[in-house]
């Protein structure tokens, strides 16, 4: 989807910097829904919420088939934000993988939750680039009819997927504090920070690669999937090895490298179009969204109780997303507008900003709280 909504965006209509604006919408969708996700799962539980949010992807891409066969850039939107739905509940994985194991291994619970998406990178790019032949009325339409099967299937395994056993924190407060007194905590504020950042820009540079290589640049759609499958693979290949990386060196310590990666991406951006450009900024951008993405996540879990979660992590996606969603639509406007250059150039004061930030809170009591936990 994320591949192929700026494509599609593209073909559909005749103003070429709303060409991300399905995608955009489908940011803007996660950020409105994951509060009620987060709400509805408080009360029915992970396992029928997730089940529940695969059914909604199902219908998304069957909608994206019919707005595909009329030509329809809005009923595309429609479908994309449908499918953001979805997103809202199926970004809160790791946090069911945090709940479901001890306090000390939340790292790793974290990080190895996102190792399936490697899967993703390579059927992704393959759904897209050999679908939009099979049916040859309505481009894309095999691949839709396909992601509508493997989200049924995904329905079917999270309905059978068991309930997290909670794990009391010895030190938990007995009463629950209120929001504002949550997301006072500078730990928090650098947490939900990190990943705003993290999946702000990534979401900026990833939405603004498919038009900058395919429509500017002229390259095929097969080096474009390329390019895609690779960043997909840098995003989540280290997912193997961060979490035991954070419970060695520090969750701040990790965030730091992220940003480093970050930054890598926009100077080999700046370099040059061709496509080892592209690759090298698209990996070095997944990693460094994992880094921060599941140091941000880790950070998060240091700063509330058990009986806070919910309110806490809604509010954390709530601003990630939203953050995203503003990210989605800017890149096809700078992109149209300003081109690849200028966009390279928007991280870097934003990248500098968590780098202080993350110098500020490195020495939190709540960090050596969590170090201990490890030790023991």
């Amino acid at each position: 989807m994320v591949m192929l909504g700026g494509i599609i965006g593209a073909n559909l209509t005749a103003n070429k910097a709303l060409a991300t604006l399905p995608l955009s919408m489908m940011v803007v969708a996660i950020a409105a829904t994951t509060i009620p996700a987060t709400i509805l799962m408080r009360r029915i539980g992970r396992r029928k919420g997730f089940a529940l949010s695969s059914v909604s992807a199902a219908v998304a891409v069957l909608v994206a088939i019919v707005a595909l066969d009329k030509a329809s850039f809005w009923l595309f939107i429609v479908a994309a934000m449908i499918f953001g739905i979805n997103m809202a509940f199926t970004q809160q994985y790791r946090y069911a993988a945090a709940e479901s194991v001890e306090p000390k291994y939340v790292p790793r619970a974290v990080s190895l939750v996102l190792v399936g998406s490697i899967g993703g990178a390579f059927v992704g790019p393959e759904l897209a680039t050999r679908g939009q032949f099979w049916i040859a009325s309505i481009p894309f339409a095999g691949t839709m009819i396909a992601l509508c099967v493997l989200f049924c299937i995904q329905a079917v395994l999270l309905l059978s997927m068991g309930a997290a056993k909670d794990h009391d924190q010895q030190d938990e407060p007995a009463v629950q504090r209120s929001l504002p007194a949550i997301a006072r905590q500078p730990l928090f504020i650098v947490a939900v920070l990190g990943g705003t950042v993290g999946f702000g820009l990534m979401t900026l540079v990833m939405t603004a690669t498919p038009l900058s290589m395919h429509i500017n640049d002229g390259y095929s759609l097969e080096q474009t999937a390329g390019v895609i499958r690779a960043h997909v693979l840098g995003m989540y290949v280290p997912s193997l090895f961060v979490g035991f990386l954070i419970e060695k060196i520090g969750v701040t310590r990790v965030m730091l490298v992220g940003a480093v990666g970050l930054l890598a991406t926009s100077v080999v951006g700046l370099q040059g179009h061709t496509v080892m450009h592209y690759w090298w900024a698209l990996v070095l951008l997944g990693i460094g969204w994992n880094f921060l993405y599941v140091g941000g996540t880790t950070m998060l879990t240091y700063t509330y109780s058990s009986t806070e979660k919910f309110r806490a992590q809604a509010v954390n996606e709530f601003l990630v997303f939203g953050m995203s969603a503003i990210a989605s639509l800017l890149a096809g406007t700078v992109m149209h507008y300003f081109g690849w250059s200028t966009l390279m150039l928007v991280p870097i004061p934003i990248i500098i900003l968590i780098g202080v930030a993350l110098l500020v809170v490195r020495k939190d009591p709540l960090l050596d709280r969590a170090s201990i936990t490890i030790e023991q």
